[in-house]
């Protein structure tokens, strides 16, 4: 009989073993004990019922007559049991002081046979053995239940600025000795290293970023194996999107330059809030006050008109509370400059230079020329495959050697960088002479040349002409002009104008 009695023993054992487990703080003629454990600063419920068979069978008694009374064990042995909460026959309540605002009963479940204390939100010197007992239909019955805290704090307190030391700790009040802890961040468990150090149940961050904020869970392991966990989640004061943002924009156009918290201010417990810009240009201060508005994370500045002068660097500075955080923001100015002020003669050497004022250094250039034509609105990139006689089109100057009607309209200079296109700046180019034809300017080298060698040529010919017709008109001999003709007389005349002399003189 012996070993069949030590088998039916051994046999007997887990079954008990798990029957007192499962129905651990249900009120079922003795005290059975369990163990709950809550994060400080959230709810946590310490369970007590009736088991469903008594439910069923005292549902008459549970509705006329229930009385409920919770009470807690002192820290030491000494100590006696103090009231936290009783709920009399009539519906009375009464509570103890500390735990006034923070202990409930819920009416529907006591006439549910449900006798659960809920503490809302948990204390870490809550911790300890609560006991209920309950009297209904001349029973009494009761519960005991103990409650572990884990404690999750934050150095400094809430909330924590970007880039600020800070300390997470994580303990609990159970008595044995801690062994190992753990981290998780966002469900990934987090190694430490030289930056984030783990050390008794403390992490350290020296430079918190926002990549950081989230949720963050301690796992602690004591010597008698129990592991305990809890989660916090973390958040920091900062801003979204990039640590040094940079805005582009055309002179003479709008700007808004962004400044956006990572949460609400009132995610810190507060609604004291105040933005401020400021912009140091020219030798001198420019200060703005942004309206404050709590319910909103975005303090931007608008300027409505930009110029070179407005370039540069920009703070926005917010106070949460009794924390600030600022971030700078840039601005750069992108602008046109012609070689020809003013509209331009067809024909000329024209040179557009795009300058961006406070650059990063890594931009590039691209220009376009947009077509002014009603039926195609599309942007047509200079190249010198359709636009014959331009250069350096992915430069910040464009180059036009010579300025045809096909020029005139707007040209688009835009600015990209590695993450793509960042601003662009318009400039709209008008040419002298675009309806009507005019001869080409005197001042080109190769029609100025053309034009005097024509001039040579007529007045040569003018020369030529008028020499012809001189020679002409007069002898080839220039000696003979003074000459007189005389008349030779005959030989037969001589002699008789001869004869007619002598016989003047016989006579």
């Amino acid at each position: 009989m012996r070993p069949v009695s030590l088998v039916l023993f051994l046999t007997f054992i887990p079954l008990a073993f798990n029957a007192g487990h499962i129905l651990q703080g249900v009120a079922d003629g003795e005290s059975k004990e369990q163990k709950v454990w809550a994060r400080a600063g959230s709810s946590a419920v310490l369970p007590c019922h009736l088991s469903p068979r008594k439910r069923w069978k005292s549902l008459k008694e549970l509705h006329d007559k229930t009385s409920v009374v919770w009470k807690r064990h002192g820290g030491s042995s000494h100590q006696e049991p103090h009231i936290v909460l009783e709920v009399e026959y009539t519906g009375l309540r009464k509570t103890a002081r500390p735990m006034r605002p923070r202990v409930s009963v819920q009416d529907s479940a006591l006439r549910n046979g449900i006798f659960s204390l809920r503490i809302d939100p948990v204390w870490s010197e809550d911790a300890g053995l609560y006991e209920a007992q309950v009297a209904y239909d001349m029973e009494v019955q009761s519960c005991q239940v103990e409650l572990g805290v884990i404690t999750v704090t934050i150095s400094p307190p809430s909330p924590v600025v970007e880039n600020e030391p800070l300390l997470l700790s994580c303990n609990s009040s159970h008595r044995a000795r801690l062994v190992e802890t753990r981290w998780f961040h966002n469900g990934h468990l987090f190694p430490t290293s030289r930056t984030f150090c783990s050390l008794h149940g403390a992490l350290s961050i020296p430079q918190p970023a926002m990549s950081d904020a989230g949720s963050w869970r301690c796992q602690l392991r004591y010597s008698d194996n129990e592991i305990i966990s809890a989660t916090y989640n973390l958040q920091i004061l900062g801003f979204d999107g990039p640590a040094n943002p940079m805005v582009y924009a055309a002179a003479g156009s709008a700007a808004d330059l962004p400044c956006t918290l990572s949460y609400l201010p009132s995610a810190f417990g507060t609604n004291m809030v105040t933005a401020h810009w400021s912009h140091f240009a020219g030798g001198h201060l420019q200060d703005w006050s942004i309206p404050q508005n709590s319910s909103s994370r975005s303090f931007p500045l608008r300027l409505p008109v930009v110029g070179p002068g407005d370039a540069g660097q920009y703070r926005c500075a917010i106070s949460v509370g009794s924390k600030t955080v600022s971030r700078d923001v840039t601005l750069a100015v992108v602008t046109v400059t012609p070689s020809i002020q003013g509209p331009v003669s067809e024909g000329s050497h024209l040179l557009l230079i795009c300058s961006l004022i406070h650059p990063r250094g890594h931009e590039r250039y691209q220009w376009k020329h947009l077509d002014s034509a009603p039926t195609n609105s599309k942007l047509a990139v200079a190249t010198p495959h359709n636009l014959d006689g331009h250069t350096s089109q992915t430069s910040p100057t464009l180059e036009i050697l010579r300025v045809s009607q096909k020029d005139t309209g707007t040209w688009e200079c835009s600015v990209h960088g590695p993450e793509g296109r960042l601003g662009a700046v318009e400039y709209g180019l008008q040419i002298t002479g675009a309806h009507i034809s005019s001869p080409p300017s005197i001042f080109s080298g190769q029609v100025t040349f053309g034009l005097m060698l024509t001039l040579f040529l007529l007045l040569m010919v003018c020369v030529l002409a008028f020499t012809v017709q001189k020679r002409a008109r007069y002898p080839a001999f220039p000696a003979l002009e003074g000459m007189v003709a005389v008349t030779v007389p005959r030989k037969k005349e001589m002699e008789e104008n001869q004869k007619e002399k002598i016989q003047q003189t016989e006579c």
